[in-house]
């Protein structure tokens, strides 16, 4: 594992490797006064600038144009029209208007299905673009980037029946399905170094006993 302050955001682990990729774990700054998002969101302010440094320049020293939607209720027809957004791109971006090169998805917890099989391909035959729910919601983010573009979903564990479930495994397999290639696991710790140890500063809306995120970094595939 590998342990990063938001002081020193590691350059590149986006690009292809061919050796396994190790996980990942961010902290706050010490000067960092918000280690917990703000309620409602998945991911504190540091977390977001550690982004946009980490990931904020694609090959050849071009900006990236980052497009953060942020997703809080169970995907139904027409909620993409509803879903907040916000854009962060350098003013020198020449990149076209709505062409973002990486896409961070903000899943909050209570917008995942209590099962993992609402996350799983339909099989009625419909062109994922067209369906409804996660699947459909994959391929139009697949659509939407271009060829090597990122997809980064940032998510946390949830209690279901009083058990702490995982959404990643679901994410990554639907994911896969509509096109992208799984990269790396970085892990956002609601918590500050105190010393040697950890002082935890959770969301006010997390679940009992957790005390972080989950940033998942996918490529989108492209074939000619």
């Amino acid at each position: 594992m590998m342990f990063h302050s938001a002081r020193r955001a590691p350059r590149g682990s986006h690009k292809r490797d061919s050796a396994p990729l190790p996980t990942t774990i961010w902290l706050p700054r010490p000067e960092q006064s918000r280690v917990a998002p703000a309620p409602g969101a998945v991911l504190p302010d540091w977390a977001i600038e550690m982004i946009r440094a980490e990931f904020g320049e694609r090959p050849g020293g071009r900006p990236a144009t980052l497009l953060k939607v942020s997703i809080q209720q169970d995907l139904v027809p027409g909620s993409d029209a509803c879903m907040p957004c916000t854009s962060y791109a350098e003013a020198d971006d020449e990149a076209a208007p709505g062409r973002a090169s990486v896409l961070l998805a903000e899943l909050h917890p209570d917008a995942l299905p209590a099962s993992s099989d609402a996350l799983r391909v339909s099989e009625r035959g419909m062109p994922g673009a067209m369906e409804n729910g996660w699947p459909g919601f994959f391929h139009r983010a697949h659509r939407l980037l271009p060829a090597d573009g990122l997809l980064l979903l940032a998510t946390r564990q949830r209690r279901d029946a009083g058990v702490l479930t995982d959404p990643l495994g679901s994410l990554v397999a639907a994911a896969r399905t509509a096109g992208f290639r799984y990269l790396q696991h970085i892990v956002i710790l609601y918590a500050r170094a105190v010393d040697d140890a950890l002082a935890p500063a959770p969301p006010g809306d997390a679940a009992p006993g957790v005390i972080h995120g989950d940033l998942l970094v996918l490529s989108a595939i492209h074939h000619a």
